[in-house]
Formats: structure tokens, sequence, C-alpha cells
């Protein structure tokens, strides 16, 4: 198959902006939850939709009194909070553009935003945050207005706002129709200078209103909450949160993930969103976990037999198989009483599905938290798609896809393999780049992800790589180095790999450790404390990576297989300029800052 779509379900009237939707939701819910605040003592306090629209309506007419305008471009620079919640609604209502800055941002990232974005008004959460900014102004020469984002800094823009009129705030409100650019999302750079993404009120509106139905089987009966920890800087997290406000489903914020498994214990969710990272670092955390307990081989072979369960329940999706068979279905129930219900209270005990996005999940393990009892529902979407194009849901799941197309999209396979979206949720182009927004584009209105797959056939999406990232052999061969990569960095010593070869005699792979996985290892293994740099020349640190290696090697052909590989002994982060926020691979910065460690790989 080359090309699948969904029919659209829902419409929303032109001449209404994402604000319409939320105040109709309001006004027939007014007292029902909307967020959830902590209450101090470890719990949550709810959050009302009249008392959001009321926080959101007063900040709004803050902005004003600050000088914003319709299209006006507004920064926020602060970690996942309700802050981010309340003033991201207020500058809409204010009628102007939403700029999300990551909080891990460098002065001159933000110096870059701020100058292409135009904004002058930047919301931040702490000093650093106010520090980058006005360094970021300085080196750029330009001013900047800085507003603390915390419960002063909002209670001093309602004090700013308290001479604007209702009918002021109303004008500013509805100066928008859904063409309009509702917020203006700097993509993760990986292959150059970020690009201001012009996200417009439909792709937003229209997008959720066509999407909350769809995903009925993950959001939908009951009272449904999740806690949101993902950077909201990310569109995923951005419209997911827009999403769940005009979905009637309560949120929560958690910025620390030093918190998360007491958050998750005391909110409880219904369901998840998160990173293929956060389960990868989950299932090695639990497996650590049975290894000091003494529980081992029970957990290994619970863990085999979710495994097991699932992927006879995806061969009945197939049409391929007849299902678990008797002795599986006992095995399972033996271990749903024992091993999976610990599995699922990580989580908080109530969530019954987690929905994987940003970066692609190992199929093994979406198979093992399927098996446990946790829906894993993958998706796919871009900055350019306002995240979900395609979605895995509930009775409609094939593992190793990321799902249909959600309702209004249509996804093609180019000639060339790369993947093609058009539909309400695309995009309006590259702020102030008509040319780089032209090539977008192909001949027929089809967005160019840049990614590679295929279509199966009933229409679900498989990703197999980046364009860009193929690696060639000097043999000639082909290579697509994510599948190879998820499969090892499933090992819980490894944090991050970086298959490479283009144009060598062989395929190779950089690889580096999880300090805390190393930890757990090492702790059980009875080896005692390792730091990265001696761990990176252990002899028994590089059998267990070598573990992982010979399994991913299994999957391809000798040809396509990891010959060799090297150990880094340090860390590729954010930080250091290897990673993106939302967790992607700098892989051009990781091959050019560490060539010499690929120069020495194929010498030896």
């Amino acid at each position: 198959m080359q090309e699948a779509q969904t029919d659209q379900v829902a419409s929303l009237p032109p001449e209404t902006n994402v604000t319409d939707r939320f105040l109709a939701v309001a006004a027939e819910h007014p007292q029902s939850p909307a967020y959830a605040v902590r209450n101090g003592s470890g719990g949550w306090l709810d959050v009302s939709y009249a008392s959001f629209l009321a926080q959101v309506r007063a900040a709004a007419k803050g902005l004003i009194a600050l000088g914003v305008t319709p299209q006006s471009m507004v920064g926020i620079m602060a970690p996942t909070c309700y802050e981010w919640a309340v003033i991201d609604q207020a500058i809409w209502f204010a009628g102007a553009v939403s700029v999300p800055v990551y909080e891990t941002s460098s002065p001159s990232q933000v110096e870059h935003i701020l100058a292409d974005s135009g904004a002058r008004l930047v919301f931040t959460a702490d000093e650093n945050h106010r520090t980058a900014v006005t360094r970021a102004a300085g080196q750029g020469g330009f001013e900047v207005s800085v507003v603390p984002l915390d419960a002063a800094g909002l209670a001093e823009l309602v004090r700013a706002g308290r001479d604007v009129t209702d009918e002021a705030l109303e004008a500013a409100r509805t100066a928008n129709s859904m063409a309009d650019v509702a917020s203006l999302v700097y993509t993760s750079g990986t292959t150059g200078k970020p690009k201001g993404a012009r996200i417009t009120h439909a792709n937003f509106a229209v997008g959720a209103v066509n999407i909350l139905p769809f995903a009925q089987g993950i959001v939908g009966g009951g009272e449904q909450r999740t806690l949101m920890f993902l950077p909201l800087a990310h569109v995923l997290a951005h419209a997911v949160q827009y999403i769940c406000l005009v979905g009637g489903i309560q949120i929560a914020h958690a910025s620390d993930l030093k918190t998360l498994t007491a958050d998750l214990a005391s909110f409880h969710p219904t369901w998840l969103l998160a990173v293929p990272r956060v389960f990868e670092k989950l299932d090695a955390g639990a497996a650590a976990a049975a290894r000091s307990g003494g529980t081992e081989k029970i957990f290994s072979a619970a863990r085999s037999t979710a495994i097991e369960y699932s992927q006879a329940q995806d061969a009945v999706a197939r049409g391929e198989g007849t299902g678990p068979g008797a002795l599986l279905k006992a095995r399972h129930a033996l271990f749903d009483r024992l091993v999976y219900p610990k599995i699922r209270t990580i989580l908080g005990g109530a969530a019954q599905y987690t929905v994987s996005g940003a970066s692609a999940l190992n199929p093994e393990l979406a198979h093992f938290f399927r098996g446990a009892g946790l829906g894993m529902q993958e998706g796919y979407g871009l900055t350019e798609t306002t995240a979900p194009a395609t979605l895995n849901i509930p009775g409609m799941t094939r593992v190793g896809s990321v799902g249909l197309p959600v309702p209004g999209t249509t996804v093609r396979i180019a000639e060339d393999q790369e993947i093609l979206i058009r539909g309400t949720i695309i995009f309006d182009g590259y702020h102030g780049q008509p040319e780089a927004s032209a090539a977008a584009f192909d001949e027929d209105g089809f967005f160019r992800t840049g990614d590679i797959g295929r279509l199966d056939e009933d229409g679900f999406l498989y990703v197999t790589g980046r364009k860009k990232e193929i690696i060639v052999t000097a043999g000639g061969k082909n290579v697509y180095p994510t599948p190879l990569e998820e499969s090892v960095r499933s090992a819980g010593v490894v944090s991050q790999v970086v298959v490479v070869g283009d144009g060598r005699p062989f395929v190779g792979a950089l690889v580096t450790l999880d300090p805390d996985g190393l930890a757990q290892w090492a702790d059980a293994a009875g080896i005692g404390e390792m730091s990265l740099t001696l761990a990176s020349t252990d002899e028994r640190v590089r059998a267990e990576v070598q573990r992982a290696v010979d399994v991913a090697n299994e999957s391809v052909s000798q040809a396509e297989s990891i010959r060799k590989f090297t150990i880094l002994d340090t860390e590729l982060t954010e930080e250091s300029g290897h990673v993106t926020p939302s967790q992607k691979l700098q892989r051009k910065a990781v091959i050019q800052d560490f060539a010499g460690a690929i120069e020495e790989l194929y010498r030896r």
C-alpha cells in the first residue's frame, strides 16, 4: 500500500479559534476539574474549569496592559508546570502567539529564537532562565521584557490588567480565526538552525476534536486524568495538553523527574504520555530491583511470558494466529498475580494505557509492557504535523508500527520511501522562510517528513529511519541505524547508541553507558561502584554490551550487523550538545565530536 487515509470526523467554524472550544467546555462543565496543583503535603488540589478560566482571563488582561496585541509574539521559557498552562491560554485570549523555548536552551539558542520570532516579552521560571534571556537579548542587541512565571509574577500581571475592560479582552480574544498562527514552535535543529513552525489555531483545535473520538479507547470513559512531565515547549506535550483541556481530561504537572515516581503514586493517572527512554529506564529499573531482591529468574520468566502473550495477541490482530494458548494463558495469569501488578504500580496503579512518541520505541519493550497489562500505544508525528499524525489505538494496534493516520490525515509513501503527510494538522510553513516552506511540500501539497517507512496492507505506518541518516557501507549496503540503536539501547547499562559505517568496510557503533543502569547492574553483579571512565574499559561491562549487540544483530543480515563497537567514557546529553530537548540524538554532532573514536574503531 502506498497511501492510507482516515476521514475527518469533525470540523469547527473557520471564524473561531482555539479559545472558543475551551470556552464551550468550561461553560458546559464549569465545576469539573481541568487541572490539579500540589497541596503542599504530597497531595493534589483540583482546579475547576471555572477557576482556570478566571485566572486565564485575568492574566490575559495583564498581557494587554503590557502592550500585547493580536499576533504579538510572547515567549515562555519554563519547565512543565501549571503556570505554563495558565500563561499559554492567556496569550491566546490576548490574541497573541505563544513562542515556547526549552528551559535547557543556551543563551545563543534563546537569542536565535527571540531574534527570529521577534518575541520581546518572555515569561521565565527562575533566575537561570532570566539570565539566559537577558544575555540572549544583549548578544542580539535588542531589548526584552522578562516576567517571572510563578505565583508572584502572575499576581503582578493580574494587578497590571485591572483596568482592562471585558470588552477589550473579548476584542483581542476574537481577533484570530482558524487560519491564524497560534504558536511558533521551533524545530529541534538536528539538521541545522531551528526553524519556527507556524502552528495555526486550526492545527490545534480541529486536530483535537478529531483525535479525541479516534483515541476514545485511551482517553475516554469515566474520569480521565494524566500526569504531564514532558517539556511543554515540545509540540507533542503542547498539543496533548490542549487536547486534554478541550476533552475534559484533568492534568497535573511534574517538572522534576526525581519525584516522578512519587507524583505518579499520589496522582494515579489513568493514562500517560511518555518518550521511549522513560520506558527503557522503567524496564531496566524493574530488572535491577529483581536482581537485588533475589527474584531475577522469576522476573525474567514473567517478562518473557508478557512478551510472548502480547506477541500472540498481535498475531491475532494481523490475522496470523489464534491467540495465546492454554498454557501461556495459565503462565500469564500466574504472573499477573505475582509480578505485573508491581510494574503497573510504578506508574501509579491506575494507568491502563501509555502513549509513546517523539522517537522510536523498541517493539520488545512494547510487547513487555502490553503483556504486563499496560497498553502501549505508539504514535508518530513531527513539529510540522502538530505532533500526532498516526496512532495505534485499542483494538487497532500493530506493535512495531506507529499506527493509523489520525482523522483528517493522509499518509503517502513516495517512490524513495519517504513518508509524506497531508491534512488539517499540517503546519502553515516556517516563519520568515518562504523558500524552506515551499521546499517542505511536494507538488500535491504533501509535507515531506524526511523519514522513510512503509504502509502495510491495512494502512499501518512503519517508520524505518531518516533519509539523511541512511548508512551506505563501502560495499554498497544500505543500513538503517535506528532499529539497531533501539535494540542495543534496551540494555539497562546502555544510555545511547550511534551506529556508524558510512563509506566504511563494516558497521560499527559508539556506545555510552547509563550511570543509573550501570550502578544497578554493578551492584547486582557484586562489582561495586564504577565510574564511567573505568566501566568503559571493563571487560565485564563490555560483555554485557556485547550481549545486547548480539541480540540486535539477530534482526539483520551479516552485512548490516554491528561488527565492532567502542564504549565512550562520557555521556551524550543536552548539555554536551549531543541530544535535543526531546531526546533525539544530534547524530552529526556526535560523529563530528567523536571522529577520533570512530577512526580508532576502524583501525583495530
